[in-house]
């Protein structure tokens, strides 16, 4: 994974963002500065990426009075986003059945704290990715609570997934320079529960719900 840094004189550099290793990310949690908790097992840690459990929350769409998902600011809030998502929990050990075609909003057993230069990438473990379950995901550098994910099932056939099972993995990679991640307002902070989206709060739609209103003499 490369990015592209100014040097003083203008003239751009490569520069590669370092992947953490077994011993990086077990120095770093003996130095307090990345916190992985429950670790249940040290196993879960691999030479280039550790596995983390499917948590206890979900969030899923349910059929109600809305049309669609609305991800525009035209309709007053007439359609709310999070009246489409319904909560439910289950217990360790017991199972979630992932229907075709659905995707719901999860989250890890684990909470983590990354520190400020260090961000994560996540993907399915193989053998869930072989039954056709995707997630991708960035974790920003800084980030605490617990890791939400969206999984997909794309194919033709429900999947029964297993509550505290480790079903996705995370690469750590050293960024290029330290971050502050509380330096701004961000919609999705410290969440320890998945959480519905919030494109509603978008600084664009705002914009944009402006000029539509402005184009239909509202």
């Amino acid at each position: 994974m490369e990015t592209l840094l100014s040097k003083p004189n203008g003239s751009l550099q490569n520069q590669v963002s370092m992947i953490l290793n077994k011993e990086d990310v077990n120095k770093l949690i003996g130095n307090k500065k990345l916190v992985i908790s429950p670790l249940l097992e040290r196993d879960q840690i691999g030479e280039l990426t550790i596995d983390f459990r499917l948590g206890y929350n979900f969030l899923v769409t349910i059929h109600n009075n809305n049309p669609f998902l609305d991800a525009s600011l035209n309709n007053d809030d007439k359609f709310p986003l999070k009246s489409s998502f319904q909560e439910t929990r289950r217990l360790l050990g017991d199972t979630f059945l992932l229907h075709p075609n659905q995707t719901v909003l999860a989250s890890s057993l684990e909470y983590i704290k990354l520190p400020q230069n260090v961000y994560a990438v996540l993907s399915m473990r193989s053998s869930y990715l072989r039954m056709g379950i995707s997630i991708s995901a960035i974790v920003q550098p800084g980030y605490c609570g617990c890791i939400s994910i969206e999984l997909t099932n794309i194919n033709t056939i429900p999947i029964n997934l297993t509550i505290g099972a480790a079903i996705f993995q995370a690469r750590l990679y050293n960024a290029n320079a330290t971050t502050n991640y509380f330096a701004k307002k961000r919609k999705y902070m410290c969440q320890v529960r998945p959480v519905a989206s919030n494109v509603n709060d978008d600084n664009d739609l705002k914009e944009l719900n402006k000029i539509w209103k402005n184009n239909n003499h509202l």
